[in-house]
């Protein structure tokens, strides 16, 4: 497997990792300066050389993956007899430095609803390196051309119409994913809530909206749903910076998107 490939299940399987390559040569060594190794936290995929090198060098990635929120470092080996090494002799002569970069867990947002504040929240979200899903029941909010927006994306967008059951989408997203609900239907809404707090493995649940309207959930969850108020307290509403309290839809995304992005942070 290539080392863009192994990047590639890393990130499909929300796992972190660490890209270690030859970053220099000088004189004799196993491999030249570009060799690449992935290591996860029990796999690892290609070579820098194999021996010593190799070995401390996946035993460091492990150290970083295990310390999450860890930068990149560059380790310097001596390649000669006279070196004392944790695995072992390898002595071509020469000396290599390898660079360590820690591969952060690839974060995933679902935003049910890309109305005039989910479109906006789209457009700022897009420009982070997650996978972003956007789902609605409205087959002209979905269009290519109002989409088009997106068309740079830094992120990997995902697109899902759903005309009849939006919460069945809950079921298809990755480990962790952060979900946001924000329709244009109240109905559609708690509908949401409700499939959300039974879907395990999500991440935060943020819901849009007013007290009045949360009043009116909470209650409804507890007595139609059958879920404790522990459960239903893992509802963020409302959702985004409570400094900021413009309501257009740009300002409101705005401060959605800060609110996430200090989720995030907070996640490590």
């Amino acid at each position: 497997m290539t080392w863009v490939a192994a990047v590639a299940r890393l990130r499909a399987r929300r796992e972190p990792g660490v890209l270690v390559t030859v970053a220099a040569v000088r004189g004799h060594a196993p491999r030249d300066a570009g060799a690449k190794l992935v290591v996860g936290r029990t796999e690892a995929w290609g070579s820098i050389g194999g021996g010593n090198v190799e070995a401390v060098a996946i035993d460091r990635a492990r150290e970083l993956i295990a310390a999450s929120g860890a930068g990149p470092e560059l380790m310097d080996f001596a390649l000669n007899d006279k070196v004392t090494n944790q695995h072992g002799v390898q002595c071509c002569g020469g000396t290599v430095s390898v660079l360590l970069e820690p591969l952060a867990v690839v974060r995933a947002v679902a935003v049910f609803g890309v109305g005039h504040v989910g479109l906006e929240l789209a457009r700022i979200l897009a420009r982070q390196d997650l996978d972003l899903h956007l789902v609605d029941t409205r087959a002209d909010l979905l269009t290519g051309e109002r989409l088009g927006v997106l068309d740079d994306a830094v992120a990997q967008v995902h697109v899902h119409h759903t005309p009849l059951l939006p919460e069945e989408v809950l079921a298809q997203l990755p480990p962790g994913t952060h979900v946001l609900i924000m329709t244009h239907d109240h109905a559609e809404d708690a509908a949401l809530c409700d499939a959300a707090l039974r879907t395990t493995g999500l991440g935060s649940v943020g819901l849009i909206g007013s007290a009045a309207k949360w009043a009116r959930f909470r209650k409804r969850l507890a007595t139609e749903g059958g879920h404790d108020e522990a459960v239903i307290d893992r509802i963020k509403t409302p959702i985004g910076l409570a400094e900021i309290t413009a309501k257009d839809p740009a300002a409101i995304a705005v401060s959605v998107a800060a609110d996430l992005l200090r989720t995030f942070e907070e996640e490590g």
